[in-house]
């Protein structure tokens, strides 16, 4: 499974909508999520540069994009980022593969 950290913020219309009809969002993002093939881990209203952060898991990431990019286009989000997270055994097994693969590298300039 593929962990995703998604932030972003609310559009006009978006906080217009919620101030005429306050509502828990959260069942409305699951709905999307897991209509994209995809599974709501958590999902925050925040403060500072974003006003939400997602985190979701699917099989593969673009169940997960295609999420957002159908909320994106509903006009409601913007300036949408999404990363990749990894638990402390997994990037331990990418750390493994990297001391591997340092061997074969040859620095700029160095012969």
């Amino acid at each position: 499974m593929v962990r995703l950290v998604t932030r972003g913020c609310f559009t006009h219309d978006y906080a217009k909508g919620l101030v005429a009809a306050p509502e828990d969002r959260e069942p409305a993002v699951r709905k999307l999520v897991e209509g994209a093939g995809g599974k709501l881990l958590n999902f925050y209203f925040t403060t500072g540069d974003t006003d939400f952060t997602l985190i979701s898991e699917a099989n593969e990431a673009e169940s997960i994009i295609a999420a957002l990019f159908a909320a994106v286009a509903a006009g409601t989000i913007s300036n949408v980022t999404t990363s990749r997270a990894w638990t402390g055994a997994e990037f331990k097994a990418i750390a493994e593969k990297a001391a591997k693969a340092a061997g074969s590298y040859r620095a700029p300039g160095k012969n």
